[in-house]
């Protein structure tokens, strides 16, 4: 049976500095759990206070109902992999993933069976006998996940797995890390600051700005209903306008600036009439259309299923300091592709905006509110 992982209103400070300022989370057994965020959010320091290289000031971590705050990083049973794979260069591969086995004084017929069945799961039996530096990067976080795995830790961590292979190993490997992952049924912690590999190979996310978690979720809620601005523009491009709630004999519904309004049944009742508020639309989220938003497009960039085009917004009034306004359109369903220059009037579906309080610290759609 796998563990779980219990994080309790955990505090690290670093030279007078709190760096995670009473952190909380569970983490079910058999669970691929992300730590989603950017660099220096502090996903990597809460991954090394669950491994016990970094001390705790305060709160607790439990494996299942054990507390592990003064348990010696050695003695928590623990699988690391990290990304520069720290394996032995002088070993082979068979004997760089014994090496854990072998501390532990295990017998060598079981070291044998072990091994032999981790190379198999892993793919990288036929190199069984070759050094590290006749490998392939793919090959060689293998032997360092299969390394981590064949002790049978209570929990498996990876800090940044895949960030020194290029782009389409990482997608093989995050794809190889996933299968293997559910086969052994280990219950696995994974930091990365890449969305797209977060969205793919995990069952939750937890994403994490200054020490603080703003959302845990799946990958597909977390997308479609972001808790917050930064969950919004961080888990793939959000176009953020302003916009006010309204109701009248029809409904309630939400009013962009330049006076389109479309109407929403999923709001919460947190709201109040003529309130100010941030509208989130995703690219993909956009139709063309005779009544909407009106913008002119700036530039176009083809992506073999998709075309984006970046915008002018004309009178929708978008968000300052925003990288871009986007539309995705579907190649496979476009009657035509648009050229630089055009003028488009695009209707955003209206039960996918997410709306936030005009702090963007708070989502009002009721799907949210209810979950928090």
């Amino acid at each position: 049976m796998s563990d779980t992982i219990s994080i309790e209103n955990v505090v690290k400070i670093f030279d007078g500095l709190t760096i995670i300022p009473g952190l909380s989370a569970y983490i079910k057994n058999g669970e691929f759990f992300t730590l989603l965020g950017p660099s220096g959010c502090g996903k990597t320091t809460l991954l090394r206070m669950i491994a016990g290289f970094n001390s705790i000031e305060s709160g607790e971590i439990k494996i299942n109902d054990q507390v592990i705050n003064n348990i010696p990083a050695h003695k928590r049973n623990i699988g690391m992999v990290f990304q520069n794979y720290a394996i032995f260069p002088h070993l082979t591969v068979r004997q760089n993933v014994e090496y854990g086995l072998k501390i532990r004084k295990v017998n060598r017929k079981e070291i044998k069976e072990k091994v032999d069945k981790i190379l198999e799961a892993v793919k990288i039996k036929e190199y069984e006998n070759r050094l590290p530096e006749k490998l392939s990067g793919g090959q060689q976080q293998r032997v360092a996940l299969s390394r981590a795995i064949v002790i049978h830790p209570r929990v498996l961590l990876m800090d940044e797995p895949l960030s020194n292979l290029d782009a389409k190993l990482r997608i093989e490997m995050r794809a190889a890390i996933r299968d293997i992952q559910k086969q052994v049924g280990i219950t696995t912690v994974y930091v990365t600051h890449d969305q797209e590999e977060a969205l793919a190979i995990s069952d939750r996310i937890a994403v994490m700005n200054e020490g603080v978690i703003q959302q845990i979720g799946t990958p597909e809620y977390i997308y479609t209903r972001p808790d917050n601005v930064f969950v919004s523009t961080f888990i793939g491009h959000s176009n953020l306008f302003h916009g006010i709630i309204g109701q009248d004999d029809k409904g309630t519904f939400v009013k962009f600036i330049n006076n389109y309004k479309t109407y929403m049944t999923n709001l919460s009742q947190d709201f109040k009439e003529g309130q100010k508020v941030i509208l989130s639309v995703r690219p993909e989220e956009f139709s063309l259309s005779n009544e909407g938003l009106k913008v002119k497009i700036k530039n176009r960039t083809f992506l073999g299923r998709t075309t984006n085009y970046e915008l002018e917004c004309l009178e929708c009034m978008a968000l300052d300091n925003q990288p871009s306004i986007e539309f995705s359109q579907d190649v496979g369903q476009a009657s035509r592709i648009f050229s630089v220059g055009e003028t488009l009037i695009l209707k955003p579906s209206g039960f996918k905006i997410n709306v936030f309080t005009d702090d963007g610290q708070k989502s009002l759609v009721q799907e949210v509110a209810e979950s928090e």
